[in-house]
This record gives C-alpha cells, sequence and structure tokens, in this order.
C-alpha cells in the first residue's frame, strides 16, 4: 500500500460505536490510520469530507473463520470474490482456512495463499496453516512466524481428505508445542457415523437435511469440544473452539475472566444465531453445514451465552458451494454456506429485535477478535490504529437479491429477506473501498500482523 497515494478522508457527525459507548465524532482519517478522533475537526488541506450524520460508525468486522477456496475449489470461490463481498458487507479482514486443494498443510503453501491475497483481496487478511495426522513437524514451523500468521487449524471431527486430525500422539504434540493459537474444529467423528449406522438399521429414510442435526447432535460436538478442552488444560495451550452450535457445551466455557486473560476461548456464528432446524423444511442443503444448525433452544441458549460472555466472538464460518451442488440429494450436498456479505446485517437486525446491543456486536464482532488473536492494531476506532471502518445507515432497508449477491457462487439462504439497515461505506486501511455500491480497487488489503 503506497500511503503517499492515498486519500485523505474527514468524517463528519458520525455516531462512533466504539470501546462500549456510543459518541458524535469527527474522524481524521490519513496515510492509512485514524489521525484524529475529536468532538469537531476542520481541515484546510485537500480533504474529502464525508457527511456521516444520523450515521453510524463501526470499526470494521474481523471475521476469524472464512473459506474461500481458492486454491483448487475455485469454482465455488475465489479469495478475489469473497474478499469483495466481505467489504461490501462491513467485513475489512478474514482469516482463511486450510481446507483447499492442496490443503494448506506447510509454509510453502501458506505463502502462497499471502501472495494471491496481496495481489486480489480487497479486505486485510491472514491464513491459518492446517494440521494433519503426519505433519507435526511442518506445522510447529509456525513457531518461528507466529507474528505474521493467525494460528494453526485442527480439524476434530469430520473432514476432506487428510484434515481430519484423529492420532491423539499427534495431537499431544501439537497441544504441547505450539506457541500460537490453535482454532479447532469439533466434532466427533466415530459418533457421527453411529448416529448414521442406527439410522440405517432403523431403515429411516434419512435423504433430507432435517436429519443432519440428528447425525451431527449435541453429543457429537460436545464429546469433541471437551476433548480438545482437556488437551489444553494438560499442556497450557492457547486454544479457540469454533462455532459453537449447542447448548451443552456451553457449560465448558467461563465468563469468570476477561478476554485478555483467558487461555481458552469460543466463537459463535451468525447462522446458528439467526437458523434453527426448523428451517431445514423450506431451505434444506442451503442451510446444511457443520456443525448443524441444530433445535431452536440451541439458539436461545446461544444468545444468552454471548451476551454473558461465554462465547467470545461472532463470526461466519463462510463456506460457499455452488447452487448445483446444493440441490443433490442430502446424503450427496456438501455442507457450508455463504455469509460474509450479511453478517453485519444479520446482527444488526437482531439489534433491531432487542437481542443485543450495537456496543456488543461491535465487542464481539471487531474488538474481541483483535483482542483474542492479538492482532496489530485493528479492531478498534482508535488514533494511530488502521483505518478499518464501516459506515452504516440504520434506516435504509436492504433486500437481498441475485442482482446484489457479490459470491462467485450466486447464491444465498438469505435471498427474498429485507434488512432494516444498509452497508454505504467501507474503509479497509484507509482506503475506501466501497462506497454504495461502488468497489476502488486501487488499494488491496494488507497481511495482517499479530503481537505474539
Amino acid at each position: 500500500m503506497n500511503t503517499m497515494s492515498m486519500k485523505k478522508y474527514l468524517i463528519k457527525g458520525a455516531q462512533v460505536v466504539n470501546e462500549g459507548k456510543i459518541e458524535t465524532k469527527d474522524i481524521l482519517i490519513e496515510n492509512g490510520r485514524f489521525e484524529k478522533i475529536e468532538n469537531s475537526i476542520s481541515v484546510k488541506e485537500k480533504t474529502i469530507e464525508i457527511d456521516a450524520a444520523n450515521h453510524y460508525l463501526l470499526p470494521g468486522l474481523i471475521d476469524d473463520q472464512v473459506h474461500f477456496r481458492e486454491p483448487g475449489l475455485t469454482h465455488k470461490a475465489t479469495i478475489e470474490t469473497e474478499a469483495r463481498a466481505a467489504v461490501a458487507g462491513g467485513v475489512t479482514s478474514f482469516m482463511e482456512m486450510p481446507n483447499t486443494n492442496p490443503p494448506t498443510l506447510n509454509i510453502e503453501k501458506l505463502e502462497e495463499k499471502f501472495q494471491i491475497a496481496k495481489h486480489v483481496s480487497l479486505a486485510n487478511h491472514s491464513f491459518f496453516l492446517g494440521v494433519s495426522n503426519d505433519n507435526q513437524e511442518e506445522a510447529l514451523k509456525i513457531n518461528k512466524l507466529k507474528n505474521s500468521i493467525c494460528g494453526l487449524k485442527i480439524f476434530m471431527g469430520s473432514s476432506t481428505g487428510n484434515m481430519l486430525v484423529d492420532n491423539i500422539v499427534t495431537l499431544e504434540k501439537i497441544f504441547s508445542e505450539s506457541e500460537v493459537l490453535i482454532a479447532t474444529h469439533c466434532e466427533k467423528e466415530g459418533l457421527i457415523k453411529q448416529n448414521l449406522d442406527r439410522l440405517k438399521d432403523e431403515n429411516v429414510d434419512f435423504n433430507h437435511a432435517r436429519f443432519h442435526p440428528i447425525i451431527r447432535n449435541e453429543e457429537v460436538c460436545y464429546e469433541s469440544s471437551i476433548t480438545a478442552i482437556q488437551l489444553a488444560k494438560k499442556f497450557d495451550t492457547r486454544l479457540h473452539i469454533l462455532h459453537i452450535s449447542t447448548e451443552k457445551e456451553l457449560q465448558l466455557f467461563t465468563n469468570m475472566f476477561p478476554l485478555k486473560d483467558k487461555k481458552i476461548t469460543a466463537e459463535v456464528c451468525v447462522h446458528h444465531l439467526h437458523f434453527t432446524a426448523d428451517d431445514y423444511e423450506q431451505l434444506g442443503n442451503l442451510i446444511k453445514c457443520n456443525p448443524a444448525i441444530k433445535a431452536k433452544h440451541n439458539k436461545e441458549a446461544l444468545w444468552k451465552a454471548l451476551l454473558d460472555d461465554r462465547l467470545d466472538i461472532i463470526a461466519t464460518d463462510h463456506a460457499p458451494h455452488t447452487w448445483d451442488e446444493k440441490q443433490k440429494q442430502y446424503v450427496d450436498a456438501p455442507a457450508g454456506l455463504p455469509l460474509v456479505q450479511h453478517s453485519l446485517q444479520i446482527l444488526l437486525e437482531a439489534y433491531y429485535e432487542g437481542r443485543i446491543s450495537l456496543q456488543k456486536i461491535v465487542e464481539k464482532a471487531c474488538h474481541a477478535p483483535a483482542e483474542c488473536f492479538q492482532i496489530k492494531e485493528r479492531g478498534y476506532i482508535r488514533e494511530g490504529y488502521f483505518a478499518d471502518a464501516v459506515l452504516v445507515n440504520l434506516d435504509k432497508k436492504y433486500t437481498v437479491t441475485k442482482d446484489n449477491i457479490l459470491y462467485k457462487c450466486a447464491w444465498s439462504p438469505l435471498e427474498g429477506k429485507t434488512f432494516s439497515t444498509s452497508i454505504e461505506k467501507t474503509f479497509v486501511s484507509g482506503h475506501l473501498v466501497f462506497d454504495n455500491g461502488i468497489f476502488d480497487e486501487n488499494n488491496k488489503g494488507l497481511r495482517l500482523e499479530f503481537n505474539r
């Protein structure tokens, strides 16, 4: 990023949602950063002034779990297309998962993804290094790169190819020697198989997505999560469990400590906060994902745990597949759904419903990911920090249609839904990348750095 060629912006009179407060502020953005934040700012030099009266300015969202499918699965998505969708939705930074083709199981493949993103991603970015049953030594090389890579990812459950890690020797080595955060997908493969076999023995015709939360039920998630937590406690590992989906798992997490003091943290995803198992009848495979969307009481428990800080971060697990792939029979249809363009609007809709405050949305989707991953100078609207921000209009309705869906897969389970809010402008590292539907691609996002 050439800061010398970047434009200066003065945002006037925004309702700034930041660090537990909502305050009317002027904000000067210069050289990629928040230069000044004051009640009133006047600038004589050449500056683009933005009238933000009656608009809300939030830090850019940081999504710690996305699947952008590159390399190898680019018929579904690319880093370029999904990063465009992300910034259109107010997500300014993402951390992408290693189950690509080939999987990201060594440093060389990891750096190849960074090079792609450097040239095409409109959002700031980092990539997880994957763990397999036989790449322990390669995975632990991340210890020497801990200031420039978000972490390790372990699939402790069903996954593609060589990404399922079920060897206890491998797990103990990684948990005992990793100096970086370990993120886990927790579902117990053996229990999934048992549930499938039971349905087969009962001659149940389970070829419909409504059976997904039965096959991948609460016990599948709980037993795997508790295994990960036991390992983390045994070796004092920094563990982050992704996409918690069940009420039962919530007993495994605490709100007795502030986030900065937690060694074990948890993420919840917007689809588990938005959909329930009742939605399978209408949406079927479109909301088939792992872990499964489950019965309504789980959704209500997740909201409660998010608000009382047992759950630390909100993310998406954005995982696009083609429309044709999703039209297959349930047993053959891939799991995952695209969400990154609409995650903020889902949360703002929950604000309108009285479920959550604007300050809490910012805490869980902006501040907490920055703290959890120790991201350098992002996640807050602070003088000197990188200027990642999103300007939203809480009074302008927005309907999701085929014409405005930006994912390469070109569909969304939210199609036809009218949100109460609109994303109007998104700044990434000081660059106004999205402005009322128009993209400025002259500057790309930056590689995230970490204070470790």
